[in-house]
């Protein structure tokens, strides 16, 4: 269990590193756009298409490691009646698992959205016309990669109810984060 949780915290953070190469990508397109269009009064006609393609992927391969980092946004008044460790787990635990069944469906279904840009060879209407399944992977990929997260936090909360070591860990590192 312990082994799952650091490989799939690896991977996380891999595609986290890979969601801030994205962010710099698009930036450094759009300054070229800026560049050729004040400079050569002319354009580079991908911009727009492909920074749309990076925000894409720059959410998806977030997710995952924002979800390992506890950046989402949580509704925490429940958290601060219920007081004891077990009790606190099991909630999460719960919580969880309503986000793991949300992104088993979002992941089949965009898992078949991406089988059917293969399956049809759809292409984009722009200029570049890239095969559309290029940037829609990042969606299935993603969203098992957050599928997958959910279901190693779920172990980090069961390894917290049956090992107080771990839980104490746990705990004292939300204390010094203020989550």
């Amino acid at each position: 269990m312990r082994r799952f949780i650091r490989i799939i915290d690896a991977i996380s953070q891999f595609l986290g590193i890979l969601a801030g190469v994205f962010i710099m990508a698009g930036v450094v397109l759009v300054m070229a756009e800026i560049v050729v269009r004040n400079l050569f009064n002319g354009t580079l006609y991908i911009t727009q298409e492909y920074t749309a393609y990076f925000m894409v992927a720059i959410t998806f391969f977030g997710l995952a490691y924002t979800l390992k980092d506890k950046g989402h946004i949580r509704l925490e008044f429940l958290y601060r009646v219920v007081k004891t460790g077990k009790s606190r787990a099991m909630l999460e635990i719960y919580a969880l698992l309503v986000g793991l069944i949300i992104f088993i469906i979002i992941t089949y279904a965009t898992t078949n959205y991406f089988l059917d840009a293969v399956a049809t060879g759809k292409r984009s209407m722009q200029i570049s016309k890239t095969m559309l399944a290029i940037p829609q992977f990042a969606m299935p990929l993603g969203s098992l990669l957050i599928s997958l997260q959910f279901v190693a936090e779920i172990f980090k909360c069961i390894l917290k109810i049956k090992d107080k070591d771990y839980g104490e860990q746990q705990e004292e590192e939300i204390d010094i984060l203020g989550r």
